[in-house]
């Protein structure tokens, strides 16, 4: 059996490397240093945990669609987002306009406040961020939480935002202009969207939304997006060359055993607790993992190889199978 301080180290430990980016990784010393800190780290992840393997928690989306490279491309997409003035369309004061007039004079603001925004330019002067929710999701709280969102992660740039709730899955548009009122300007890397999609989660559960931020890699999730320019290209007939619908390659496959490694430790330590409300979250990662695309995928592959007369091992099977008991299927790596 192992104890609470024990459990929270091991969750702590291999926790960070499933919810948060490498570089937030803890790397403790061989004995953990466990006070109220680590309490309070280890209770964070094991709400993480739960709401991803047990409740099934809905994903935030926050995606880059895309900028303008001048003015003209930054007022097209201002009238793409609110469907030519017809739609209500908010920007960082909290100004909510409607109609093409007040859509020119929102123009001509961006185009002035700071640096002058030329109407083609050759480097990006905004960014366009789609925060988006799956069916369901009041679209009002989107909003509220887009809002919140922005007040946040933008603050000291312009930004508009538009709601649309017409579609299947309720989203916000935000255009964010590159450079802020300081002179400082936007560069948004993927550690950076990692963060939004963190913030973002945290503002919809404010509004009462069960909703996460969870990483591919940590979901065992493999299916290949196409970014906005390949689905518009396909819509339009010019995409010369589709690519596969699911992920590979090396960096795939080493983050995806990273995290079943992760998940694999996180589990057996609960497996061992005292507590049986442990054991049972223990048996819904062993559930949750089984369940997850990569997994399933290597043991098709696996399959495949033992049917040819291949090598049947896996990165998830190098040396051992370790089982999660009462009552889960095993967890094999």
């Amino acid at each position: 059996m192992m104890h609470g301080a024990s459990i929270d180290g091991v969750l702590v430990q291999w926790g960070e490397r499933l919810f948060y980016p490498p570089s937030r990784i803890v790397k403790p010393a061989a004995t953990p240093r466990l006070g109220t800190l680590a309490r309070r780290q280890a209770a964070v992840i094991r709400r993480r945990i739960e709401a991803t393997v047990s409740r099934r928690a809905v994903q935030v989306m926050v995606k880059v669609t895309g900028g303008g490279r001048g003015m003209a491309a930054i007022a097209a997409h201002f009238r793409y987002i609110s469907k030519n003035g017809r739609l209500d369309i908010e920007d960082d004061r909290g100004v909510v306009r409607e109609g093409k007039e007040a859509l020119h004079d929102l123009v001509e603001q961006w185009r002035h406040g700071g640096s002058l925004i030329d109407e083609v330019g050759h480097q990006r002067e905004a960014f366009n961020i789609l925060l988006s929710m799956p069916h369901g999701t009041d679209a009002q709280i989107v909003r509220k939480a887009a809002r919140e969102f922005a007040q946040v992660e933008l603050q000291g740039h312009r930004y508009v935002m538009v709601l649309h709730e017409h579609q299947a899955n309720p989203h916000v548009h935000l255009s964010v202009r590159a450079e802020s009122m300081r002179g400082e300007r936007l560069n948004p890397r993927k550690a950076d969207l990692h963060r939004w999609r963190e913030t973002f989660a945290e503002k919809l559960r404010g509004w009462g939304i069960q909703a996460e931020a969870t990483r591919q890699a940590t979901r065992g999730a493999n299916r290949n997006f196409d970014p906005l320019w390949r689905v518009k290209a396909k819509q339009d007939g010019r995409l010369r060359q589709p690519r596969a619908g699911t992920k590979a390659g090396a960096p795939y496959q080493a983050s995806r055993v990273g995290a079943m490694e992760a998940w694999l430790r996180i589990a057996q330590a609960l497996d061992r607790s005292e507590l049986p409300a442990d054991r049972q979250l223990a048996a819904s990662i062993s559930r949750f993992v089984r369940e997850s695309p990569f997994f399933q995928a290597e043991m098709q592959r696996r399959a495949r190889e033992v049917g040819t007369g291949r090598s049947g091992r896996t990165e998830l099977e190098p040396t051992r199978t370790v089982a999660v008991q009462r009552p889960g299927p095993e967890i094999t790596r």
